[in-house]
């Protein structure tokens, strides 16, 4: 009987058998950590990926003799506090990560929720990213008061979802007893979950527009409530890595006013321990082509190089990263 290997394995054994000899010995592997399939982290570690491959001529980007061809995989993952962990321990190079558990895992602030980890580095920020709770049509919730009792999937343990609702309980003085009950789904689940009915509401930290809250608004009705109450705005006010956002109407097909939330910045961060030159290669690859790097989700429009390398960013920028904001003059 023949041995099932895994996917990933198989994988990275299919492509590395797949590249001439001399390339597959002397090209250099990375990973970034993502977010579930359907979310905007998954499209942040693909397009830098993408944007990689590009800078990778017919000659996999080297003069003979010079540095190593760059081979990049985005794998859909946990989430933030996952990647974070999976950097510390070397199995992911880099990782998208919410800008308050970047904040919190550097300075070991919230160690019950992400190991503390000083060796964290950041590279840069991508696109802001709202907390958004969106409820099920026919549900009766209109405000955060109106989920006590109800059916609500809090996220799966390891992303940032999970740990910024954890925040939200705890701001309001309630734990998971204040719901009727919770569910740990993903972001690939949730949607389907609340279109069956199984669940009456969800939250998601994610990029507008994304692509799985449109499943459930323009698929079956649900709407995203405002989250602007007093612990809210405390919230905000005592942390930096908080701002109130705006969900505009018309971004949804139930989208019939603005929705006023608050959120975070979407980072890509790595460890000290991974190298100058790799970090440089990938945000030059990404700043040279950034017009290309906006076109690959409808979240990254609006990308600024002179905020990517600043917004959202409490850890200490990699030094590979500062070599070529200073080269470029952006520092």
């Amino acid at each position: 009987m023949k041995k099932i290997i895994s996917t990933i394995t198989g994988a990275l054994f299919l492509f590395a058998i797949s590249l001439p000899t001399s390339i597959a010995k002397s090209a250099e592997f990375f990973s970034i950590g993502t977010g579930g399939p359907t979310g905007v982290y998954f499209q942040v570690g693909n397009a830098i990926c993408k944007m990689v491959a590009k800078i990778q001529s017919a000659d996999h980007g080297r003069k003979k003799g010079t540095a190593k061809a760059l081979r990049c995989s985005a794998p859909s993952t946990g989430g933030s506090t996952y990647n974070i962990g999976q950097i510390m321990q070397g199995e992911l190079q880099f990782g998208v990560a919410q800008s308050d558990w970047q904040y919190h895992a550097y300075n070991g602030t919230r160690p019950d929720k992400v190991k503390p980890f000083n060796g964290l580095r950041a590279v840069f920020s991508a696109h802001p990213e709202p907390f958004q709770i969106i409820t099920r049509k026919g549900s009766k919730i209109k405000d955060w008061n109106s989920l006590k009792g109800k059916k609500v999937n809090i996220g799966n343990p390891g992303s940032g979802q999970r740990g910024t609702f954890e925040v939200l309980m705890e701001a309001h003085g309630v734990d998971t007893g204040y719901f009727g009950s919770t569910s740990e789904l993903t972001s690939s689940e949730q949607s389907g979950a609340l279109c069956d009915k199984k669940i009456d509401a969800f939250g998601y930290t994610v990029g507008v527009p994304n692509a799985g809250v449109a499943q459930s608004t323009d698929g079956c009705g649900a709407s995203i409530i405002n989250l602007n109450t007093d612990a809210v705005k405390k919230l905000v006010a005592d942390n930096p890595f908080y701002a109130f956002a705006t969900i505009p109407k018309g971004t949804y097909k139930t989208s019939k006013k603005d929705v006023t939330t608050f959120g975070v910045m979407a980072s890509v961060v790595t460890s000290e321990a991974v190298s100058e030159d790799l970090v440089y290669a990938v945000v030059k690859a990404v700043f040279e082509n950034l017009d290309d790097f906006k076109k690959q989700h409808p979240a990254f429009a609006n990308l600024d190089p002179a905020k990517m390398i600043v917004d959202g960013l409490s850890a200490p920028l990699h030094p590979g990263a500062v070599k070529y904001y200073k080269e470029k003059g952006l520092m």
